[in-house]
């Protein structure tokens, strides 16, 4: 690490909720009113929840400095997995930081829905090129969340992150592998912290065709969706006068873990989860034998011949 670690270690703040998200900002006060840490923000200059690991390839990006108390902020006009890969080149800052932090991210991120989260690849970047990486996202349930739980679950993450940096410092924190948190609606009410596997958990979806006047809501985050929620009545009409089709996703239903060591069934019980991931998401140990099986055979059973 390049940061002065003798002195105080050095975190980098990203998110996919933008840099003016309420969850961002409750972290970062948290960081910087800890005064432990030199604190750093790239974040993207609007939403860009559920973009997964997605980067801007062909285009030029722009940041633009932020005014932050206690840190130096740019907002990034690029994905999270962007602004992560920029924010550790040290062409925007002087130095590599000790620590990625992605989030606070307005919904759980858990089970199957940690692929298409842009806050989780906020961490994922940085671990791609060795950098230790945490995302964490507070399980937001409207009705019942208000904007102080994003402080309150930074305050519940700030332990794991000052142990994390404190074994980092040793050198004894692991290299093939990032921490991916869950914070459960009644923070106050934690049950405490409870290491967990990414579950099965998972959203199902459903295409609905509406007409050009039909407003889409907001997606808070990547997985801040009720699933217990019916889908809408009736698609609307499509105009007739239009030359294209309008449709719209909705939830249809879901599937949830029910293993005590999965994320989405612990965070569910009220436990903060802790889950370490890496690059990849590898079958399991049936489909891996199963496949081991049958790949020998397939020259065999399908001879290829050149046209």
């Amino acid at each position: 690490m390049s940061s002065a670690f003798g002195d105080r270690p050095t975190v980098m703040v990203t998110n996919d909720d933008g840099i003016d998200a309420p969850g961002l900002r409750a972290l970062v006060r948290v960081l910087v009113g800890a005064n432990l840490f030199n604190v750093l923000v790239c974040a993207p200059d609007s939403e860009k929840s559920a973009v997964s690991h997605s980067i801007t390839w062909r285009n030029a990006i722009s940041a633009k400095p932020v005014e932050f108390s206690g840190a130096a902020a740019f907002a990034v006009s690029g994905t999270p997995a962007d602004c992560t890969s920029l924010g550790i080149s040290r062409v925007l800052f002087p130095s590599i930081p000790d620590l990625v932090i992605s989030g606070i991210n307005m919904g759980s991120n858990c089970g199957y829905h940690i692929v298409y989260s842009g806050t989780v690849a906020g961490a994922r970047e940085a671990f791609f090129n060795d950098v230790p990486a945490v995302s964490i996202s507070y399980d937001w349930v409207g009705g019942k969340s208000n904007v102080d739980d994003f402080t309150l679950a930074a305050e519940a993450s700030l332990p794991i992150l000052t142990a994390v940096l404190d074994e980092i410092k040793k050198k004894s924190y692991p290299k093939n592998s990032f921490l991916n948190i869950d914070v459960p609606t009644n923070v106050v009410n934690h049950k405490g912290y409870r290491l967990t596997k990414q579950g099965r958990s998972f959203a199902k979806m459903e295409w609905s065709q509406v007409n050009h006047d039909g407003q889409g809501g907001k997606m808070l985050s990547t997985m801040t969706m009720d699933t217990n929620s019916s889908s809408s009545s009736e698609s609307e009409a499509l105009n007739p006068k239009q030359d294209h089709l309008m449709f719209k996703r909705q939830v249809k239903g879901s599937h949830l873990d029910e293993d005590g060591d999965t994320d989405y069934y612990s965070l569910q019980q009220g436990y903060i989860t802790v889950s370490a991931l890496g690059a990849l998401s590898p079958a399991d140990t049936d489909s891996q034998s199963y496949f081991k099986q049958w790949l020998p055979g397939v020259t065999e059973k399908f001879p290829f011949s050149p046209l």
